[in-house]
């Protein structure tokens, strides 16, 4: 019999809120994390925004703050999300075994120190425009160190995790771009079923708003550049007039665990995660199969691990980004999977509001999944003033909405082609 698995814990840090109740309120009262970026100077970008988590004290999450002093702000976002799970399902003092309490996050590059690779590339460079490798070592090793290094690794959020809370099961990062979080809890949820973990730290985190990230979405074209005198209204999902997504950061951290386990210990249980798909396109690099094959095999993979029907399905968070090409695709293969019932079903897109959190997106998405299925509302997709024609829909525009949530699909379509899709349902004994 397999292995039914709840969420006990969440935990997050991302642009709208330092916990689960002020950014789902957030979400709910239509405010926007997007403003100008004041994390470096980007007076000059082609983009002046982004969705920035604020300040925040780094000592009230961790014991030894002095060990993060070269830490990234992802790994700054995930200690602190990671401590508001565990916090939130109970296991700071819990007497758990922590050789069957595994860890799956998904990430990305670390910290970046843009000034020293500036500084020696300036020491390198020739006239010619080459950059003499001998020169530009040694300037960067004059001013760089062995554990800043270390601190690009991106598997450096779930070392200091493991490490910070003693977890010596399962030990995973995947690097899949925005469908990262999304993966990671699915296969998390996989550990667990088979029996190779009875709890699970899972999620995301990332951050991304820096001056080589910012150029390099730029020249992909695939963030957004205007308004810059209203940013808040530059994430534009499903609207006839988007033009691309909000770079943001954060990290959301769940505890996913096992039924038993979890029930004879006492825990509050969330939700129950249900089902997992998972597909490549095998198409392109950057954009998405224009008939979305791969994010359509993904949805149903996930439909028939849950063993639920489309017409079962109460709301579908979806990726959409607010590229022109993402949100066609993505209502176009909600249409093929779900057929008539796609235009009963409610879907948004909380990009609108977050900004594109990218390997810490998916969990975050689920957890306003998790959140709908409490409250029994869903959250809007902001700024849809002037709908797309081939994206028609329900997409919840502007206001959240009452309803009746029992299940929902969450959607993360990544760089590369990964497709990944989970399901969330109610807690039913």
């Amino acid at each position: 019999m397999t292995r039914r698995v709840v969420i006990t814990g969440i935990g997050t840090a991302n642009p709208l809120g330092m916990t689960v109740e002020e950014s789902w309120q957030g979400l709910l009262a239509g405010k926007s994390g997007i403003r100008p970026i004041f994390i470096f100077d980007a007076s000059t970008f082609p983009t002046t925004f982004a969705a920035q988590v604020a300040d925040f004290d780094l000592a009230d999450y961790v014991r030894n703050p002095d060990e993060f002093t070269r830490a990234g702000r992802n790994v700054r976002f995930a200690m602190a999300a990671g401590r508001r799970a565990m916090e939130d399902a109970g296991l700071l003092e819990a007497q758990v075994d922590t050789d069957r309490f595994g860890i799956y996050l998904g990430s990305g590059e670390g910290v970046l120190d843009f000034q020293t690779l500036v500084h020696s590339i300036a020491v390198g460079l020739n006239d010619s425009g080459s950059v003499d490798t001998v020169r530009f070592a040694q300037a960067g090793l004059q001013r760089y160190d062995a554990f800043s290094e270390l601190e690009q690794e991106p598997n450096m959020p779930a070392n200091h995790l493991a490490h910070e809370y003693g977890l010596r099961g399962p030990a995973y990062s995947c690097l899949t771009a925005c469908a990262a979080s999304t993966q990671a809890l699915g296969e998390a949820l996989d550990l667990i079923r088979t029996g190779r973990a009875d709890l699970m730290l899972s999620g995301g985190t990332h951050s991304m708003i820096h001056p080589l990230g910012v150029t390099g979405f730029n020249l992909l074209t695939a963030i957004s550049t205007e308004p810059k005198d209203e940013p808040w209204r530059a994430s534009r999902p499903f609207d006839r007039d988007r033009g691309g997504f909000v770079l943001g950061e954060g990290s959301t951290i769940m505890i996913l665990e096992e039924l038993e386990h979890a029930q004879a210990r006492g825990a509050r249980l969330w939700a129950e995660l249900v089902g997992f798909g998972t597909s490549a396109d095998a198409y392109r690099m950057t954009d998405i199969h224009p008939e979305g094959r791969g994010p359509a095999a993904a949805m149903q993979m996930a439909l028939d691990d849950a063993g639920v029907r489309p017409a079962d399905v109460d709301y579908i968070s979806a990726h959409g980004t607010g590229t022109q090409e993402n949100d066609r695709v993505e209502t176009l293969t909600i249409k093929l999977v779900f057929g008539d019932e796609a235009y009963k079903t409610p879907v948004s897109s909380v990009k609108s509001a977050l900004g594109h959190l990218i390997a810490a997106a998916g969990a975050t998405e689920l957890m306003t999944c998790v959140l709908a299925i409490r409250d029994q509302v869903l959250p809007p997709t902001l700024n849809l003033d002037t709908p797309d024609p081939e994206c028609d829909l329900d997409y919840i525009p502007h206001t959240a909405r009452q309803a009746e949530v029992e299940v929902c699909l969450s959607n993360s379509f990544g760089f590369g082609g990964q497709n990944d899709c989970l399901v969330v349902r109610r807690f039913v004994p």
